[in-house]
């Protein structure tokens, strides 16, 4: 062989060789997104999906529709009566959160799980301060939804809305986290407000975050009343129950069979010039009047943390336990004095 063809033969096997070690060494190269040598085909990679896919995949398989059945007495005829919604599946044992004006006065409630099968529920108990209800069905294989002790949720979170609005099956709406903290009822000032779009069937389903993980029990939509004093929807704003004060009503109500809330009977205000709360009325009997606690007092910190907001000042109250004392550090006529304050439980 002439030494001109070995020396070739030799440096083609030496290539393939060292070819075939850099596409081992280097993945990429087989996979595309590297160096291409199919200059005749060239084509642009397509750029990944923006996607909630996975975390519904988490998520939706824990929420399910409820169908609750009531008689009324409707000109001395009864009639029967029947109500949509939607829950979430939060244990593995079958409880199930969901809106107590879903179920109120059912004389049967039935869940529709996401995998067809149906099963008679029984009410475990009720809260009216935050309108939920805990329901217990007896079946295998439930995928409980993801949940993490303290969701951190932040205003313009994106957020999906799961439930069966109007009953046309399970649909996810999306938007963002609008407001936290938003009163919709006397004692509880921290409801998420979201535009994720909500319907009649909605309520009592999850709200989830980016994530897939349970940020809210989905409850209401904003009414208001037009000119002739009727009741209409505003599109665009609706509330959820946040997560960790529904998980605390949830296990209160496993445990004792209701859930309890603080309350020491006054009203505040804030004032730009002054640190702290200033009383504003005072209930006559209640735990505060009871305690020395004045009107125009300022409160200044409450078991040593600092008040800024009547969010932060009312949610600390409202999930004190009754019976539970308070130490308040408050300013009156200028001077700073502590009063210590027996927590009342908060009616309905």
């Amino acid at each position: 062989m002439p030494v001109w063809l070995h020396f070739l033969t030799k440096s083609v096997a030496l290539g393939l060789i060292i070819s075939a070690l850099i596409l081992v060494l280097v993945p990429e190269l087989r996979r595309g997104s590297g160096l291409s040598f199919d200059v005749f085909n060239r084509s642009e990679t397509e750029p990944q999906k923006q996607s909630y896919y996975d975390a519904i995949s988490r998520s939706a398989p824990a929420v399910v529709n409820i169908y609750s059945s009531s008689i009324d007495i409707v000109r001395r005829r009864q009639v029967s009566r029947t109500s949509l919604g939607s829950g979430v599946i939060m244990t593995e044992s079958g409880y199930i959160l969901t809106c107590w004006h879903v179920i109120q006065n059912a004389e049967s409630t039935i869940v529709g799980l996401p995998d067809g099968r149906r099963v008679t529920a029984e009410l475990a108990g009720y809260d009216e301060l935050t309108d939920l209800a805990v329901l217990k069905i007896s079946a295998d294989n439930l995928q409980v939804i993801p949940q993490i002790e303290d969701p951190q949720i932040r205003v313009g979170d994106v957020v999906l809305a799961i439930g069966n609005p109007l009953n046309i099956g399970q649909t996810i709406t999306q938007g963002i986290i609008s407001r936290s903290g938003h009163t919709i009822t006397q004692n509880f000032r921290e409801f998420i407000q979201t535009d994720a779009v909500m319907h009649e069937g909605n309520s009592g389903g999850a709200l989830v975050d980016s994530n897939g993980v349970l940020i809210g029990i989905n409850n209401a939509n904003f009414k208001t009343l037009d000119s002739q004093r009727r009741v209409i929807d505003v599109n665009g704003i609706f509330f959820a129950v946040p997560y960790t004060l529904a998980r605390r009503v949830m296990d209160e109500i496993i445990e004792n069979g209701k859930a309890t809330h603080g309350q020491l009977g006054f009203t505040g205000g804030i004032d730009p010039n002054v640190a702290g709360i200033v009383v504003t009325e005072v209930a006559t009997g209640g735990p505060a009047e009871v305690a020395g606690l004045q009107q125009y007092d300022i409160i200044l910190s409450m078991n040593q943390v600092e008040l800024e907001t009547l969010d932060q000042t009312f949610d600390m109250i409202a999930k004190s336990r009754p019976g539970e004392e308070l130490d308040l550090s408050i300013s009156r006529n200028g001077k700073v004095m502590n009063i210590k304050v027996t927590v009342g439980e908060a009616s309905s």
